[in-house]
């Protein structure tokens, strides 16, 4: 699977950062699908496909923010490990933790990466930037 035009889940409750977000891959020319879940519920809910509006086919890159509503960001990324059939879903997570334990738990379930939160505009268009050439390079399974 071709991960650059891969549709990508976004796990974040913060409006303002999903814009920016937004925003960063309308500016990088970016045209991956991105989904939104506001809680770690909603998350799962699209992943498994119980949800209404559950994606299809499943995005294989999700972007993760910790510090979520309802279920947290490491229990959202347990579930994922835990099914056999998201296991292999690149998980990346977005937080504005800095917090070692959750740097340490969250490559325990094999996050592809862990990115603390940028708080200007700038910055999340250099972080999404970055993204965006590892998913250039990447393979993602079918």
């Amino acid at each position: 699977m071709n991960s650059k035009n891969s549709a990508i889940l976004l796990v974040e409750d913060d409006p303002l950062d999903v814009e920016n977000i937004r925003r960063a891959f309308k500016c990088l020319g970016m045209e991956n699908k991105i989904y939104v879940a506001s809680n770690g519920d909603i998350a799962l809910d699209m992943l498994m496909g119980t949800s209404l509006d559950a994606p299809s086919p499943v995005p294989q890159i999700i972007i993760l923010d910790l510090n979520l509503p309802g279920k947290s960001g490491l229990e959202v990324l347990k579930a994922i490990r835990e099914d056999a059939s998201l296991r292999a879903c690149s998980v990346f997570v977005m937080t504005s933790s800095q917090d070692e334990k959750d740097v340490l738990n969250a490559y325990n379930l094999n996050v592809a990466g862990y990115i603390v939160k940028p708080l200007q505009y700038g910055s999340f268009t250099e972080t999404v930037a970055t993204l965006n050439s590892f998913w250039e390079l990447i393979e993602l399974p079918n």
